[in-house]
This record gives C-alpha cells, structure tokens and sequence, in this order.
C-alpha cells in the first residue's frame, strides 16, 4: 500500500499547565518557605532550597524529553471523508544519548480554520530510546472533502515527577486530498439498485446465457428448436439466450446552484461519489461529465481521478451560469443520471435527475 508521509520536527513553543500533583506541590513549597523565613530555621531553609530545586529540574528535564522529536503520520493513498482511516505514526528521537519518556500524542483541534482533530484517540509511548524509533498504528478520520494543508498535534509529557504538563503543538504541512464521503444517504441505496437495474436489463439474442423457452416465431433460426420440449407441448418451441446490455453508465454533475445552495451541493458531490465508487466496483463503463470536464472510465483505477475531481469540486454560483443549457447526453442508449439543482432541465433533455 502506498503511504504519503508527513513530518514535521518538534521546535515549537511549550506551553506550560500544572497538574493538581504540582499545585500541592507548590504549596507545600510556599508553606515550607514561609516557615523557613519566620523561624530563621536552617534545616528548613534546606529543606526549601531542595523543594526549589527539584521543581526547576523538573521543569528543565520535561524540557529536554520533548526537544529532538520528529513526528511522522504515514497515511493510506486514498482517502475519503468521515471514515475511519488506519493510518500509522512514527516518533524519531535524533537526539543522541537522551531517551524521552512518558510521551502522548493527541490531535489537536485548529481554531484558526475551524478544523477539528483528526486523531481518534490519544496513544502513549513509555519511553523513546535516543537515536530511537516508535511506529504505532492509529486511525483517524478526516472531517471534510478537499485540500487538507495542515494537520495540527500536540506533544505533550508529565516526566519525571508530574508537577507540570508540557505541550507543544505541531503542525503538520502537507497537501492531502480526502475524497467525499462515500457512505450512503437516506434514498442512495434505492437510487444505484434502480441503475444496476437498468444495466442489466437483458435482451433478447444470440447471446450464450440461456434466458427462456418460448413458442418458435417464423423469424427463429430451425437450429433453435428444442425438440424435447417441442415433442412435450406439441408445438414448436425454441431455446432463447440472452445477451446483457452494455454496461455504461453517463453521469453528470451539474454544478449550477442558486444562492444559498452550499449544503444542497455538498450532499450532491457525496451522493455522485457513492454511486460512482459502487458503478466502478460492478466492472461498469462510467462517462463522468461535469462543466468543463469530462473523463470516461474505461480502465481500472481510473475511478480516483473523478473522485479527486468531486474531492476539489466548487459549485458555480455567479450570475452568468443562469444562460447555461442541460448539456444531452452522448449515447441515447445509455444508462443516465444527473445531479442538479435545476432537475426539470436535466429531465427535458433525457436524463433521470436527482432532484434539489
């Protein structure tokens, strides 16, 4: 299986949070503290002086186990949207002698676009030798169709004595392509049984399936006759074999839509991928239109280039769309389906549309 890599090296600002374990900690250090100063006790002092101490080394070695890390998300070649995804996660410590430990990661929600984690669940690695590597595998799940450019992550660790919790958040910057989801909505299922109905409607022909046995017609060929049945009934009967029609499949997407359409849009992508993964699953010859692009499947594989097209479809809403025809379609005898907003367009010009 191909796997796009993303990495991205940790060197981000950490961000500091004490735990409750710290917080009484801490307190215990100001009481200490406080009784030194108002005793003039020296074995007080001491004992406040080594509180302070092990609260900043704690602080510089929770620093030093998240400096060096190397973050790497190995990612399948296809994608598609709110569908859970195995995909597999590396840590790298470059540096030399010092292991880190105690490492989480989790997904981190992005404020600035909206984006929410990808990261199903958090994973926890006890230590990473130095010059060490960690693989585990994940699952995560993209939210939405299109370019995704960058994934946000948070490292985070509470070595060695849990006072704090140290994060730091890493983006990784890379381009993703998520195909839309190709879960079925409610009426899909009904929708592609009515369109594999359709392409494999059978015909009547030389064909080699037989099909029936019906009574012989003056236009038969004699070397049809099956005289078994013909000597059973009394009357001349003939094998008849069927022949399945050709399996093509014209699909439109009509990217027309009114103002204030968007969520109608979205749908009508998911809804043409659903029927297109499943059309391109039977072994079906798919024609996949759309305004200005045009692409027909006859070859395997070809199924993710028209999924990539609806990953990064826009509908097209200016005013100048409005003159725009229902473009007919290229074989009469076709199976056909449109997606549009404008379906009574689509209908007059010989297509089964699905409604807005």
């Amino acid at each position: 299986m191909n796997l796009k890599t993303l990495r991205s090296l940790v060197h981000r600002r950490v961000r500091y949070r004490i735990t409750r374990i710290g917080a009484l900690f801490v307190f215990a250090v100001a009481l200490t503290g406080a009784g030194a100063f108002l005793s003039a006790n020296n074995l007080l002092f001491l004992i406040f002086s080594a509180m302070l101490a092990l609260l900043f080394v704690s602080g510089f070695l929770s620093r030093l186990v998240l400096s060096g890390l190397e973050l790497e998300l190995l990612l399948p070649e296809h994608v598609s949207a709110r569908a859970p995804t195995p995909a597999r996660v590396r840590i790298r410590n470059i540096k030399r002698l010092t292991p880190s430990f105690s490492i989480e990661l989790a997904g981190r929600h992005d404020a600035v676009s909206n984006t929410p984690s990808i990261l199903n669940a958090p994973l926890y690695f006890p230590i990473i030798p130095g010059q060490g590597v960690i693989e585990a595998a994940i699952e995560v799940t993209f939210p939405f169709r299109g370019r995704h450019r960058e994934n946000l992550f948070a490292i985070s660790t509470r070595f060695p004595f849990g006072f704090l919790r140290k994060t730091t958040v890493v983006p990784l910057r890379r381009e993703t392509i998520v195909y839309p989801s190709l879960e079925p909505h409610e009426g899909d299922r009904p929708m592609l049984d009515r369109i594999t109905g359709e392409m494999e409607t059978n015909l009547r022909g030389a064909g080699l399936d037989f099909y029936r046995i019906r009574p012989y017609e003056t236009t038969d060929n004699a070397r049809l006759v099956d005289w078994k049945t013909t000597a059973h009934t009394g009357t001349l009967q003939v094998r008849e074999f069927s022949q399945e029609q050709e399996r093509v499949v014209e699909i439109y997407l009509d990217r027309r839509i009114q103002p204030g359409r968007n969520e109608w849009f979205e749908r009508a992508v998911e809804q043409c991928a659903f029927v297109v993964w499943h059309l391109a699953e039977s072994d079906a010859e798919i024609w996949f239109r759309s305004q200005r692009y045009s692409l027909a499947m006859p070859e395997e594989g070809q199924v993710y280039a028209i999924l990539r097209f609806l990953a990064l479809a826009e509908p097209l809403v200016s005013l100048s769309q409005e003159t725009e025809q229902a473009e007919f379609p290229l074989d009469p005898s076709s199976t056909r389906l449109a997606f549009s907003d404008r379906p009574e367009e689509f209908e007059r010009s010989g297509w089964f549309s699905v409604p807005g």
